[in-house]
């Protein structure tokens, strides 16, 4: 035996339909390419923000240390000019002057402070300080702080060891002038005795620490972002939040942004951009939170969100009216399909007029179908024609010796001067022959099929006499029932030879018939020898018949009623309470007429 080979179901064929198929498969890849759309736009916006927000920031930066350092030149340049002055050279170095020269000069250096000053606003404090003890401060009133030893301040030193240009201090409180405590930024630089080329003094510039705050407060990095100084040391030149700084509430990554190489760094929930002065040697920090930063890339997350449920939906409701389309002429070809399988041929036909695969396909059905028909039609017409040979066959077989011993029979009777029965029989065998030969139908009514059985019944009840008695009860609601011809006398004539003939006592015969639902029965009851169990479980098989008979046998009959009626209708044997046998022969009471089989 052949192994059943199992079937796998792929991955497509779990779908019931081809149109959902590609609704899924259409689906399926629109996520993908969408999903893949999200990813890549996503990571690609908060690439572009990232840079952006750098870029924002740099320029930022940038400009607020080009500020400080066109600020700081300026600077710069008026303390070169005062530096340079020889008044305040001579008013500090010249031992040689008079006190007049001496006041002279010094008042010339005061209106020149005073100049200054009245012009500057963000200068607190402008002098000059040598180590032989002079000094110039101010409006010429204001003094230094007797108990701070200004030589020792960290601005001066730098001062004094920086061999040219100025120093720039961090943020502090000035604290070396009498009765003024405020928070500047001190810009220093070296005098020179020109009597020994020595630096011997120091002048100085305090600057309103509020100056440089104005220049980083006025550039915003957002909301929450700011902008700070570290001098070159890592000290804070400037904080938004000094004083939260110093208490220690706040921190910043002081470290990490000096030891940085690059212009930006991310650390923790800040993007840092820095910006260092090769002027100053300052480095201008912007801080800018990255929850802000990316707060826009949400709506951009959601917007892609929206675009990508829109574009879903509309996916599905494309694909649905295309799969639709798509499948169309195949749910056509499959209508068609259970058509032909009903044997509906002539409305299977498909009409699909594309030039692709399945309209190929549906030609070559068509086409198929066309031949099937015509072959079934054929098929059917040669069965009819094969059902009617058959059926003159089977009218040209009235048994020879049936026919011989009747003839027999009228030549003995006649001799006997028995001439009543001669006409009798004859008349009944006139009627048997006329009725086989003369009619075409291959159905008769139940009324005409008894008929024939009556005459076949008179001729063997005058030749058995007394060995056979018969009877008949037809229902005349079933009178008119189409039947097959010869259905009933190949019965009665087994029911004769196979039952009553062998019988010692006389036998009867019971002919009944009546309706019972949607169906018309024929009962042949005989009282005779019965059939043995092991023939009647075979009794529809084709079997060599016996020498000399040349009837019709019951699977000729069965035969003969299954391919009209269909299987549930034909022959039931049974087996007769007392002895004998019962043939029930069982049709419809409506059929199809002999043309449409």
């Amino acid at each position: 035996m052949m192994k059943q080979c199992k079937k796998k179901q792929t991955l497509f064929g779990r779908f019931k339909t081809i149109q959902s198929t590609m609704m899924v498969s259409f689906t399926v890849l629109m996520v993908i390419a969408v999903v893949t759309f999200m990813v890549i736009a996503v990571h690609y916006t908060n690439n572009s923000i990232y840079e952006n927000s750098v870029n924002y920031t740099t320029q930022i930066v940038q400009q607020v240390n080009y500020d400080i350092d066109s600020y700081m030149e300026f600077l710069e340049n008026i303390s070169y000019i005062v530096s340079r002055s020889g008044d305040v050279s001579n008013y500090l170095f010249n031992e040689k002057q008079s006190e007049q020269e001496k006041e002279r000069e010094r008042d010339r250096i005061i209106a020149q402070f005073q100049t200054i000053m009245d012009s500057r606003s963000d200068i607190y404090n402008i002098a000059a300080v040598a180590e032989n003890g002079r000094s110039i401060l101010n409006d010429g009133q204001a003094r230094f702080t007797e108990y701070i030893d200004i030589y020792e301040e960290s601005w001066y030193k730098q001062a004094m060891e920086k061999k040219g240009g100025m120093s720039i201090s961090s943020s502090h409180v000035q604290n070396a002038i009498e009765d003024s405590y405020k928070w500047v930024i001190t810009l220093s630089k070296a005098l020179v005795n020109y009597n020994t080329g020595e630096n011997e003094g120091v002048f100085f510039v305090d600057l309103n620490y509020r100056s440089i705050s104005e220049l980083c407060s006025n550039n915003k990095i957002g909301n929450k972002g700011y902008i700070f100084i570290l001098d070159e040391e890592g000290k804070i030149v400037y904080h938004p939040k000094q004083q939260l700084l110093y208490g220690g509430l706040i921190h910043e990554n002081i470290s990490e942004i000096m030891l940085s190489k690059e212009d930006y760094f991310v650390s923790g929930e800040n993007l840092y951009t820095l910006s260092k002065s090769y002027k100053t040697g300052w480095t201008v920090v912007g801080v800018v939170n990255t929850e802000e930063l990316f707060k826009n890339n949400k709506k951009a997350e959601s917007m892609y969100l929206i675009v990508s449920i829109v574009l879903l939906t509309g996916v599905l409701l494309i694909s649905s009216v295309i799969s639709k389309e798509i499948t169309k002429p195949i749910r056509q070809l499959r209508d068609s399909m259970s058509m032909v399988e009903e044997g509906e041929f002539e409305k299977a036909n498909v009409s699909i007029t594309t030039q692709n695969e399945i309209g190929s396909l549906a030609n070559s059905f068509n086409v198929m179908t066309e031949k099937i028909h015509t072959l079934m039609e054929q098929n059917m017409y040669e069965q009819r024609q094969k059902r009617k040979n058959e059926m003159k066959a089977l009218q040209a077989q009235i048994n020879p010796h049936f026919l011989y011993n009747t003839l027999d029979s009228i030549i003995w009777m006649s001799e006997a001067g028995r001439n009543d029965e001669v006409v009798l029989m004859t008349s009944a065998l006139a009627r048997l022959l006329r009725q086989s030969i003369s009619n075409d139908r291959e159905q008769v009514t139940i009324a005409e099929e008894v008929d024939y059985v009556k005459s076949y019944l008179t001729i063997q009840k005058m030749r058995y006499k007394d060995k056979l008695e018969y009877s008949i009860h037809v229902s005349p609601e079933i009178s008119k029932v189409k039947i097959i011809k010869f259905a009933l006398q190949p019965l009665v004539e087994n029911a004769i030879y196979h039952g009553l003939k062998y019988k010692e006592t006389r036998g009867n015969l019971i002919i009944r018939g009546y309706k019972e639902g949607e169906k018309a029965y024929i009962i042949i009851e005989d009282d005779g020898a019965g059939i043995p169990a092991e023939i009647k479980a075979h009794i529809f098989e084709e079997r060599k018949k016996e020498k000399g008979r040349k009837g019709v046998g019951a699977p000729n009959v069965q035969k003969r009623l299954q391919l009209y009626y269909g299987p549930e209708y034909g022959l039931t044997y049974q087996d007769r309470e007392g002895g004998g046998t019962v043939v029930v022969v069982t049709v419809p009471l409506t059929s199809r007429p002999d043309d449409e089989r």
